[in-house]
């Protein structure tokens, strides 16, 4: 049988920093009302003329190195993002060409914003199992800082710019062994782009931990697991109150649970990369772990992904 096995990640946060000092400078707000809230501390933010690709590219090369491999053996990429470079071509086909793949592998975008990176990974899993790919990149990438709305001082000390990346290789044992995707359209007003971010808060929490709580039960029931034995919650990291309470319903201790919101904020499609990279370079996670990946984003769209490390 024939598994995808994440064998190597990569993350990259730009260098400016904006704290909620910063923030209460530019926008009607506090740190204390921010942390209270979100458990955000600070973001960071992307240098004018640094596009998607750019953090895409600095990501991708830290996952290839710590695979082991070559850019050419790469035969897929997929880059899950909500702020392309532009509307066409692709960031997945503009990251290629930066990272010098002249295989003819294929190469495209996916868009489910927060849900992204589980969507991308659920692909790039198929078409390891379907044949189809032997080695794939998977990118989620955001620079969300353009599309913020300033005078929305609820929405737009949320969002930070950030990358992270993993490279997925067939493999005869096992890797991601369970996965489930959702979306519901007639959430689409609750959280979206038009073309600045708004989001009704409230109703997004109620929804997040009902669903994220769902789609999680139904992946450990696919492998006959319950919460109990999974050793690393990795999820999108958009509230602290919501990981809270998706930790909470899955009998979870947060000291099970990888937490990075408070220095990158919600970075939409990047966030699950980035804290799953952190979590494997400071060595928490580790060979033979159950390690459980889950999003839920704008559209609605929201997944889990069962991994055996």
């Amino acid at each position: 049988m024939i598994y995808s096995k994440i064998i190597g990640t990569g993350s990259y946060l730009p260098a400016k920093v904006l704290s909620n000092h910063d923030l209460e400078k530019i926008v009607d707000t506090s740190h204390d009302w921010i942390v209270t809230r979100s458990g955000i501390v600070e973001r960071h933010f992307a240098a004018d003329g640094e596009l998607t690709s750019d953090l895409a590219l600095q990501a991708s090369r830290k996952a290839i190195e710590a695979a082991g491999i070559k850019a050419d053996e790469i035969d897929l990429i997929i880059v899950a993002t909500t702020s392309p470079d532009m509307a066409f071509p692709s960031t997945a086909c503009i990251l290629q060409d930066k990272l010098g793949i002249r295989n003819g592998g294929a190469a495209f975008d996916m868009q489910a914003v927060c849900g992204g990176f589980v969507y991308a990974l659920n692909t790039a899993d198929l078409y390891i199992r379907g044949g189809q790919a032997r080695t794939v990149l998977v990118v989620g990438a955001e620079v969300l800082s353009r599309m913020l709305d300033w005078n929305d001082r609820t929405t737009c000390v949320l969002f930070g710019d950030g990358a992270g990346a993993v490279i997925l290789r067939a493999s005869d044992t096992p890797g991601i062994v369970a996965t489930k995707l959702h979306a519901d359209g007639i959430h689409r007003n609750m959280l979206k782009a038009d073309p600045k971010v708004s989001m009704d808060g409230k109703a997004v929490f109620k929804f997040a931990v009902h669903v994220l709580s769902e789609v999680v039960e139904e992946v450990l029931d696919q492998q006959k697991l319950s919460g109990t034995d999974i050793d690393w919650l990795v999820p999108h990291q958009a509230n602290i109150r919501i990981i809270e309470a998706t930790a909470k319903k899955l009998g979870l201790g947060m000291d099970n649970v990888v937490v990075t919101v408070a220095n990158h904020g919600n970075t939409s499609a990047a966030s699950i990369p980035l804290a799953l990279d952190t979590a494997v370079r400071d060595g928490r996670i580790k060979a033979g772990q159950n390690i459980l990946l889950e999003a839920v984003g704008g559209g609605f769209t929201w997944g889990a992904i069962l991994i055996k490390w």
